[in-house]
């Protein structure tokens, strides 16, 4: 099990339980995955079929602790005893609505009695569709539209290495409100297809009450967030994202859930234990919200069929899965430092959530064998990104979280001056080289208020008043050139796919806050100033005319995809770093006020090598102080272990890829 790393061979055994564990749990759920364990969206909640013959809908509702239910809503003025249902063996309520009783549109909820809570409207657990009114309150929807969006594109083929747009469609407009499906479908789409980006990263996609929690507390699992449009506009989302090329991924969230009971889970039945732990293990300490108990088949069938249903519903391709580390761990990682093996065999470990975790894996690439999931997991569990068949947790990728953490730490402590090309070399080559990773420099979680971004953490306030193209502003070239070189070290070296967060790739001026009591509900810092990059007389431009570049030198030289990494330069005093990705050669400067003409670097082919990507070019708003083209002889000089050399001419903060001629 898990090949490669013989730090793992003392704990064979615990690999082999945990193993174990999940095909145990697989028999538990029937053995196929495929089959009713992830059916539930077909069965439960709100469901067309028919009894005695005769057409309607059908209600179920899994509530083992309720006393009684009642639907209620538009179609029966809200009578809390109308319409009772009637309860199963297995604690699941049913309700059989003949003909049109429920028309689609019906806003809707469940009236449900308990022992502890007395009478409730709730919303049921299913739901697909749940709306706000003016008093902030959610109520469900039956969404049973009689022309339901009809797909017209396939989706591409999974990319050979993936350069992911992470973006939120509430924030995608540069109006001071929220944006939506149709606006970000009709703008922001054929905008990150032209940057050469291949997939689209989607997050706060379910239903949540709090629009400031970023889609992170949800409340309703089956339900598209109502800010943003209608199901079928998110289901017209991803089929224009496939026409234009896209891969779409969902930020699924299923390492917690929303507190709300008015709105979500929470003691839905009248327990704290239907979906959730009981007491203290239940509730999450940093996050205030519920955490799922992993070892209930019912929770299981839940989130198994979440997964399903949103990718057989709504075509998605594939899922960021938020906070796993929360979910391996007891203590959720919480001040915790991963620095030993014992630390991922242990008794912190949960092991109800890592079986959970591989069963969701193995489902998801049995429904689509090409499909994308990724592990936002922070502690370097070993085998996260490895087959399950090998004990692995079964991702495709995980993402490389410290490199955005080291970087705000560098850029905030300390000047560039006093960087350490050996230290960034290994920090973005710190990673389990056998697990697939995804780079990136910044996400939103270094965006949001509080922190700063990379760009105004360089600029700070510079970015507002001095971004003029012919202005002189030496913080602001440093800022630009330094910004640069961080994307280029991490595209290059820190995984074999990319992620950015829009707006980023830009150096967006602004922090995230969603409006909120605290800045007065205000929308000013919840929203993408895209017309910045457009204006001819800004520098913006040029940073996003770097982006495009980083994107097509992937697609011609299939950076990420090429395992051969090596260094071939380093020197401390000078600042100068030279290394090998595939057949390009990668040359950076980071010294601030050295340039070097004639600087001799080894070069691992007998080839004249072309200047490829230059971040110097005035296109980039750079100083333009190298020749476009350029070319640069091979000399038959050895130097730094290899046969032959060349020289070239590298300015202070620049870095050039070199590419072998013909190639």
């Amino acid at each position: 099990m898990l090949p490669g790393d013989p730090w793992l061979e003392p704990y064979r055994g615990r690999l082999a339980e945990r193993h174990a564990r999940y095909q145990a749990r697989l028999a538990q759920l029937g053995g196929d995955l495929l089959g009713p364990i992830s059916l539930g969206h077909l069965h439960f909640g709100l469901t067309r079929g028919e009894k005695d013959g005769e057409p309607g809908v059908w209600y179920r509702e899994w509530a083992p602790g309720a006393r009684q239910l009642w639907l209620i809503g538009d179609f029966n003025g809200w009578d809390r005893r109308a319409h009772p249902m009637t309860r199963g063996r297995d604690g699941t309520w049913s309700l059989f609505l003949p003909g049109n009783t429920l028309p689609h549109g019906s806003r809707l909820k469940v009236h449900v009695v308990t022992d502890r809570l007395g009478g409730q409207d709730r919303i049921p657990a299913y739901i697909r569709r749940a709306t706000q009114d003016q008093h902030e309150d959610f109520a469900g929807v039956f969404w049973d539209p009689p022309a339901p969006h009809a797909f017209r594109h396939a989706p591409p083929p999974r990319p050979r290495a993936l350069r992911i747009y992470e973006a939120h469609v509430g924030m995608a407009t540069e109006e001071e409100r929220v944006g939506s499906f149709r606006e970000f479908e009709r703008d922001v789409l054929p905008y990150v297809a032209d940057l050469g980006y291949n997939a689209i990263q989607l997050m706060g996609v379910m239903e949540h009450p709090y629009y400031g929690s970023f889609g992170y507390h949800v409340s309703n699992f089956y339900a598209v967030s109502s800010r943003f449009g209608t199901p079928e506009e998110l289901k017209s989302l991803v089929d224009a994202a496939h026409r234009l090329g896209l891969v779409v991924l969902m930020d699924v969230v299923h390492s917690h859930a929303v507190k709300n009971t008015r709105e979500g889970l929470n003691l839905l039945d009248g327990t704290e234990h239907q979906y959730f732990h009981a007491g203290a293990r239940g509730l999450h300490p940093a996050w205030d919200s519920m955490l799922f108990d992993y070892g209930k088949p019912e929770v299981l069938h839940f989130l198994l069929s979440n997964l399903r249903y949103w990718m057989d519903t709504y075509r998605f391709d594939g899922f960021r899965f938020d906070g796993v580390t929360s979910m391996l761990y007891l203590d959720h990682g919480l001040g915790r430092t991963f620095g030993h093996y014992d630390d991922y065999f242990g008794a912190n470990v949960d092991e109800d959530a890592l079986a959970y975790l591989k069963l969701a894996n193995t489902l998801v690439h049995a429904l689509k064998p090409d499909a994308i999931t990724i592990a936002e997991d922070v502690s370097g569990m070993p085998g996260m990104a490895r087959p399950v068949a090998e004990g692995g947790v079964g991702f495709d990728h995980r993402l490389a979280m410290g490199i955005p953490d080291f970087w705000i730490k560098l850029v905030k402590e300390r000047r560039d001056e006093e960087w350490s090309l050996g230290e960034i070399w290994r920090v973005l080559l710190d990673r389990r080289r056998d697990e697939p990773h995804v780079g990136y420099s910044e996400s939103h979680d270094q965006a949001l208020v509080g922190d700063k971004t990379l760009a105004f953490r360089l600029m700070d306030e510079r970015m507002y008043w001095n971004m003029a193209k012919g202005h002189e502003d030496p913080v602001v070239d440093r800022g630009l050139a330094l910004h640069k070189l961080i994307r280029l070290l991490t595209f290059s070296l820190g995984g074999e796919s990319w992620l950015a967060f829009m707006g980023n790739e830009f150096g967006h001026p602004d922090w995230i806050d969603f409006p909120r009591e605290g800045n007065g509900w205000s929308y000013k810092h919840a929203r993408r100033q895209w017309s910045l990059a457009r204006r001819d007389d800004l520098r913006y431009k040029g940073l996003l005319a770097f982006d495009r570049a980083l994107m097509r030198l992937d697609e011609r030289h299939r950076v990420l995809a090429d395992p051969l990494l090596e260094q071939l330069w380093l020197d401390e005093e000078a600042k100068l770093l030279a290394y090998r990705r595939g057949p390009l050669v990668f040359a950076v400067n980071l010294h601030p006020t050295r340039s070097f003409a004639d600087l001799r670097l080894p070069v691992p082919d007998r080839a004249d090598y072309e200047v490829v990507l230059d971040s110097d070019r005035r296109l980039f708003e750079g100083h333009g102080r190298v020749a476009d083209p350029m070319r640069y002889p091979w000399q038959d000089v050895p130097h730094g272990g290899r046969g032959q050399s060349l020289q070239l001419y590298l300015p202070s903060r620049s870095a050039q890829v070199l590419a072998p001629r013909g190639t």
